[in-house]
């Protein structure tokens, strides 16, 4: 019995709190596959044979007002144990009778101070000495449930952690999903493994035949064109492609000269000699720079930069006959962003940086082998297909390139001098070995000119604002504390060997509210 082909998962019902894609992440982490629908898509859900437990998110939305978001009462009677994060909390003690009260008294945000007061399978090595919580909640309830008990409280709530053991149901007000709930991962674990009785394991690499079979049997005798950019997400995507229909995949390659220094050639060169790809590339650069020549505004920029890239992508593709299906590298996030999470055919194409959302008029069927995987899961997934480190562990970096990290106009000179400074700011970070310990690192010019003092003469140039965050998926980030030393280090060579740049300053400011990209 091949358990790949058994998924058996846990359905998560996002409510539409901030932090839902943490709850997945956390139960894959735990080996197991975890899918994430709303509200509307459970009440026409079939597929409950595989279903081996149910968490219903947080969110905005209060159950003391007339209409609010809920589930069907039918789901309590599948005998699937569920577990309810603060409004799913809210909403389980509403749906069996309790009373739920909003009030200033009992808000709770930030830190709090759990404390046992029964035992349950649910906090199992939960509790320590003194344990904290993540709270995010106006409402609380304040009068049990029938054939509910309290298992644990804080100082504002009574009724943190409640259970009814007897139905599998059970509650709890904070976010167990965040890194700053303490041991909130043992909670996920005595879920999924005491209560669930989770047996089968999944993981990323235990998906990767199932994917190669898969594209076989949809692609069969056909021709693919793959968008590659030289990103983890379009390279995994290539890889896997080319592993199972090898002689019938074109990827191209658009060259919009807003690529880091020699970044293309360098990966150009690994597709076409290491894994023998069928890859094309283009030389765009100039009608980039042509068509950005004097634009400011950062949308429009975006805006022009995706779509001509669609528009040189599309004339390429039209040069190869007979193509059937468009690859692309749409990950788990960007369709959960696009609110059509069920994997239907019809989900949506958001205008994604990733290839700017591909044309719908190229009547192309697409394929989207990665679209329930995590970014942190493809890097697994290129790992296990060979996919050579410089890539699989590369930073993110958004489709519009270094057009969005020079800030007002974009001239070819300014690239030149942000290639530069980006090449000195990333080779630094490999060699003092802090390019792993960092999600996402740049150098962007700023639109300033001021004057500084070289040799014995006044200089008049750019300021160079370096960028360094950590983050686990991109959604919240904090910036990146150097080592002593570094900073002073790189300015230096910044200043010293980039000619159009005499001053450096570092960005500290974390997501939310400054977003990880300037522009």
């Amino acid at each position: 019995m091949h358990f790949h082909n058994i998924k058996e998962k846990i359905l998560i019902v996002d409510f539409g709190s901030q932090v839902t894609k943490l709850i997945a992440r956390r139960v894959r982490d735990l080996g197991v596959y975890s899918e994430i629908i709303t509200p509307e898509d459970l009440k026409k859900y079939e597929n409950f044979n595989l279903t081996k437990g149910i968490i219903l998110s947080g969110g905005p939305s209060t159950v003391t007002k007339v209409k609010y978001q809920t589930i069907p009462k039918k789901i309590f009677k599948k005998k699937i144990p569920i577990l309810g994060i603060c409004y799913g909390l809210q909403l389980i003690a509403k749906l069996f009778g309790g009373k739920i009260k909003s009030s200033k008294k009992r808000r709770e945000f930030g830190r709090a101070i759990i404390y046992k007061k029964k035992k349950s399978l649910l906090t199992q090595n939960f509790f320590k000495p003194e344990t904290a919580v993540w709270m995010s909640h106006e409402d609380a309830v304040v009068k049990l449930p029938n054939s509910f008990q309290a298992i644990a409280s804080t100082k504002n709530s009574r009724l943190t952690i409640i259970e009814n053991s007897k139905q599998k149901v059970y509650g709890v007000q904070f976010h167990p999903e965040v890194t700053h709930t303490e041991n909130g991962r043992q909670i996920f674990k005595n879920f999924l493994f005491e209560i669930c009785k989770i047996k089968f394991k999944w993981s990323v690499v235990s998906q990767k035949n199932r994917l190669i079979n898969e594209i076989k049997k949809t692609v069969t005798n056909n021709k693919v064109i793959c968008a590659l950019s030289g990103g983890v997400d379009s390279s995994v995507v290539a890889l896997l492609i080319n592993k199972a229909i090898k002689k019938n995949l074109t990827c191209i390659m658009v060259d919009t000269g807003l690529m880091r220094k020699n970044e293309f050639k360098h990966t150009y060169k690994v597709f076409k000699n290491k894994y023998k790809l069928n890859v094309k590339l283009i030389n765009a650069s100039e009608i980039f720079f042509k068509k950005l020549r004097s634009v400011s505004n950062p949308e429009k920029k975006r805006k022009i930069i995706g779509s001509l890239f669609i528009k040189i992508f599309e004339k390429e593709a039209k040069k190869i006959k007979n193509v059937k299906f468009l690859a692309q590298g749409t990950l788990y996030p960007d369709i959960i962003e696009s609110k059509s999470s069920t994997g239907s055919k019809t989900s949506k194409i958001k205008s994604h940086h990733n290839v700017g959302g591909l044309p719908k008029k190229m009547n192309l069927q697409l394929i989207e082998p990665l679209k329930e995987f995590f970014k942190d899961e493809v890097r697994i997934l290129g790992n296990s297909l060979g996919l050579v480190k410089s890539i699989s562990n590369r930073h993110p970096f958004p489709g519009p390139g270094l057009g969005i990290r020079i800030l007002g106009n974009i001239t070819a000179r300014k690239i030149k001098i942000l290639q530069e400074a980006d090449h000195i700011y990333i080779k630094e970070l490999n060699e003092n070995n802090l390019y792993d310990k960092i999600w996402q690192a740049y150098a962007a010019l700023l639109p300033i000119k001021t004057v500084g003092v070289m040799g014995d003469s006044r200089t008049y140039e750019y300021t160079c604002l370096l960028r360094a965050v950590v983050s686990e998926d991109g959604m919240t980030a904090d910036y990146f504390s150097f080592p002593k030393g570094f900073l002073d280090k790189i300015s230096n060579k910044i200043v010293n060997n980039v000619k159009g740049i005499n001053r450096v300053v570092y960005d500290i400011s974390s997501k939310p509210p400054s977003t990880i990209e300037l522009e």
